[in-house]
This record gives structure tokens, C-alpha cells and sequence, in this order.
């Protein structure tokens, strides 16, 4: 009995400093628990903290299976005549080979009664539209209206059912670091999905049109162009539109032109055939270091005004040469894509609450956005405005800018042959509108000499250096 007593003292205290043991090393408080900070962090407890990644937090098979019946695929055909000019020359044939090219990417139903929206450079110059749906189905497509300046095309197919589609969310509210994904449909197999993060916002890739894509690093390939950039939710914040890429091919970073821009030139083309343009009737630049620097101010963040346009609502609100525009409406404005981007989501006549500041002071102005149409540069004493539809179908162009006056002296005498001429290039970039024109030009100085390339009345190609 006495030995029995013993082993059961022996196991009770071999119990207790068991669990006195674990409570002091291991325990919530413990010497290697994970709220120690004086403790040491082992490999199991650094790689066990989570991250968001597995799959009870973040699951993209739903947005996925939403999606990949909303994107199509985009079939162009063109078709051109080439001539043989030797056959020409010796035996007067004026025939020609019919030659046919074609051409792929993606698009996106946006509506069950079939409209799409792609890239316009998918479709660009298109003798034929096909579109094969995400079942294997074809339809022939009508283009109901471009905007070449932002790269988006609308297109129409009739079907005989509702069709999918993928509803628009609002790209404002996109935040860098969430994630998105890409679903196209290149190869007119079926729709394929890649993930990834959203790297920036309001890029700004200094391009003729757009100044305001969304960055992000989900693998995007060619043949995706005009496809869907969605959100965990299958809601739609991007038309994917372009890679950076020196060979062509996926190489770390896709843009996307946001869905509050895609969606307004959308809903114009619906109700009105074209896109309705506002402007706010500044020129100027963004601010950062350098420029701050010269411009001998503190501020590094922000648009400086530079020169207001005349008769513009920037010029009726009271904006002036020197202000810095720090915020449209709600959105925060560092950069001139931030800008620009808020302002091709709005329509002439719509109003809009600026915030800049004023020697030190922040103020804030209503200003009415005026139309794109009467927006005017001028430039070593020559006035631009923008072409009419009618200049189009004339010259059979679709970009351009019209010199309205001459107002330098050394020009007076060639202003009759000058005035009504179409500039196409300036230093080999394409003179899309007034607004590129402007920003090409706020770069160069007065003593710079420039390149032009330009239609006088007759439809005559002239070079000139100003």
C-alpha cells in the first residue's frame, strides 16, 4: 500500500509539471506563443499566419462561371483589291486581285438583347463582323458606332434568346491591390480566365486618346483585346485593351480603358450616334518635383493651369492661369490622366465642382462643362478647332484639326491658303483632336520648329516646318 501511495504521488507530480510547463512555453501567453513578442517566431508559426489566399476567403470560381458566357469572340474580316501597276503600265489591265484578311480578339455582351462592346481596333476597317458566343454559336454583327480616340466599338447581333451579360460596376471605386480577372476569348475555342491584382489606376501611357487605363498584371494576350476585366463579383470595371510588351506577348502588365469611360461613349453612340465630348476648357500639366520647382511653388500634386480657353466654363466659372485643380467633384486629382479620365465620364452642359488651390487657399467653383467641338488652340500664331463630321466624309479622314485663323504676321500673307486646311500630324503624331493637339504643343516652345502634314482645300497632301 505504502509503494502504491508513492507511484501515484510520483505520477501526480509528473503530471502537474507537465502542465505547469506547457502553460509557461506554450500556452496564449507562452514563451513560444504567437502574441510573445519576446519570443522566438518559429517557421510554423511564420508561414501559418494567413494571407487571404486560401480558398474559404477568396473564391473566383463564381465571378468566373458569371463571366465566361458574356465574352465572345470577335471575328473581322476585311477585304482589299491589289493591283499589279507593271500590268498596268504595259498592258492598260486595270483589274485586281480580291484579297481577304482577318482579324480576332474579344468582346463582351452587355445587354440580353445583344449589344457588345470590344476594341475598336479589333473591328477596324471590317468588310465583316462575326461573333461566336462562349456555346459555339455565330451571328453576323452590325457596328452601331465607334470612338477611335478611346479604342471602343459597339457592335449589335440579334439573337433568338436573352443572352447573358455582364453588368457594369463602378470603376472609381476600383482599389489598387484587388483582385480582377481577365476572361477573353482569343482562339474562338471557349472563354478563358486569368487572375491577378489591380497595379495602378489613371496610368497614363502618354497615347494619342486614352490617358486613364487600369494596370493590372493578369496575363492578357493579343487575341484578348476587348475582352472583360471583372471583379471577385463578375461585375464589369474594364474593356482590356493593350499589354506593354516589347515582343508582343505577355510580359508582366495589361491595361484596361475603365467602365465609367467604356459606358458613357456606350450610352452616347445608343442615343445619339456619336460621343458627346465635354471639356473643361484648361491647359496645363500635372504637377511633381521638377515642375513644382520651376514653377516656384510647394505644392507636387495636382493640374497647373497654364491658359484657359476662351468663352469656356472654366473661363465663365473663374478659373485662372495659376490655379491648381486638386479635386473634381469627389475624386482626388494628383495626375493629368486623373483628370482627363473624370472628364470623358461627362457630357457638355453637365456641371461640375472644382476644388483648387488659389495663392495658398483652397476654393472650390461650379463649372459647366462646354463642348468639345468649339474647344480652340492656338500655336505660332495659327488657331485650331476640331473637324465636323462633314470634314470626314469629304476627305475621307477620321482624325484631324482644322486651322480656323492665322493671326501671326509672318503667316498673313498664305491665310487664305492656310485657313480650312486639315493638320493630320504635328512631329509625326497623329493630330487626333484639339486636346492632343494642345498637350503636344504645351511641351514645345514658341522658338521650336515643328513638322506639319496637313490636306489643303483641294484634298492635297502638304509638308511644311513652322
Amino acid at each position: 500500500m505504502k509503494k502504491f501511495s508513492t507511484l501515484f504521488l510520483v505520477a501526480l507530480l509528473s503530471g502537474v509539471v507537465t502542465l505547469g510547463a506547457y502553460k509557461v512555453l506554450f500556452d496564449s501567453n507562452g514563451y513560444f506563443s504567437n502574441s510573445n513578442n519576446s519570443g522566438i517566431t518559429t517557421a510554423a508559426n511564420s508561414y501559418g499566419k494567413k494571407v487571404g489566399l486560401s480558398s474559404d476567403i477568396l473564391d473566383f470560381t463564381e465571378a468566373a462561371e458569371k463571366t465566361v458566357h458574356t465574352v465572345v469572340h470577335v471575328k473581322n474580316v476585311s477585304r482589299r483589291t491589289v493591283s499589279n501597276p507593271i500590268l498596268e503600265y504595259f498592258y492598260g489591265y486595270k483589274g485586281g486581285q480580291t484579297q481577304e484578311q482577318v482579324g480576332t480578339g474579344s468582346g463582351v455582351i452587355i445587354s440580353e438583347d445583344g449589344y457588345i462592346v470590344t476594341n475598336n481596333h479589333v473591328i477596324k476597317g471590317a468588310s465583316e463582323i462575326e461573333i461566336t458566343l462562349n456555346n459555339k454559336k455565330t451571328y453576323q454583327a452590325k457596328l452601331i458606332g465607334t470612338d477611335s480616340k478611346m479604342d471602343i466599338a459597339l457592335l449589335k447581333i440579334d439573337a433568338a434568346e436573352k443572352l447573358p451579360y455582364t453588368a457594369f460596376a463602378n470603376s472609381d471605386s476600383v482599389r489598387v491591390g484587388e483582385w480582377v480577372l481577365a476572361v477573353g476569348n482569343p482562339y474562338n475555342l471557349t472563354s478563358t480566365v486569368t487572375a491577378g491584382i489591380v497595379s495602378a489606376k489613371a496610368r497614363d501611357l502618354d497615347t494619342s486618346g486614352i490617358q486613364s487605363f487600369i494596370q493590372t498584371d493578369a496575363a492578357v494576350n493579343p487575341g484578348n483585346s476587348g475582352g472583360a476585366l471583372v471583379n471577385t463579383r463578375g461585375e464589369l470595371i474594364g474593356i482590356n485593351t493593350m499589354i506593354s510588351s516589347m515582343t508582343g506577348s505577355y510580359v508582366g502588365y495589361s491595361f484596361a480603358v475603365p467602365s465609367n469611360i467604356a459606358r458613357k461613349i456606350i450610352e452616347d453612340l445608343m442615343e445619339f450616334g456619336n460621343v458627346q465630348r465635354g471639356i473643361l476648357g484648361v491647359e496645363g500639366g500635372e504637377l511633381n518635383g521638377v515642375a513644382s520647382k520651376e514653377l516656384g511653388i510647394t505644392q507636387t500634386q495636382g493640374f497647373y493651369v497654364n491658359k484657359v480657353a476662351k468663352n469656356s466654363g472654366a473661363e465663365k466659372s473663374g478659373l485662372m492661369k495659376g490655379d491648381i485643380i486638386v479635386k473634381l467633384d469627389e475624386l482626388n486629382i494628383a495626375t493629368f490622366a486623373d483628370l482627363s479620365g473624370y472628364i470623358n465620364t461627362k457630357r457638355p452642359n453637365d456641371k461640375i465642382q472644382v476644388t483648387f488651390v488659389r495663392d495658398g487657399k483652397t476654393k472650390v467653383l461650379p463649372v459647366t462643362l462646354s463642348k468639345n467641338e468649339f474647344f480652340s488652340t492656338e500655336f505660332k500664331g495659327i488657331e485650331l478647332e476640331n473637324i465636323e463630321a462633314i470634314d470626314k466624309k469629304k476627305f475621307k479622314i477620321d482624325y484631324g484639326v482644322r486651322i480656323k485663323a492665322i493671326s501671326s504676321q509672318s503667316l498673313k500673307q498664305y491665310e487664305n491658303e492656310l485657313v480650312g486646311n486639315i493638320i493630320l500630324s504635328i512631329d509625326n503624331v497623329k493630330a487626333t483632336d484639339v486636346e492632343t493637339v494642345a498637350k503636344l504643343l504645351n511641351k514645345k516652345e514658341e522658338s521650336q520648329t515643328v513638322r506639319i502634314e496637313m490636306i489643303n482645300k483641294n484634298g492635297e497632301i502638304m509638308r511644311v516646318i513652322l
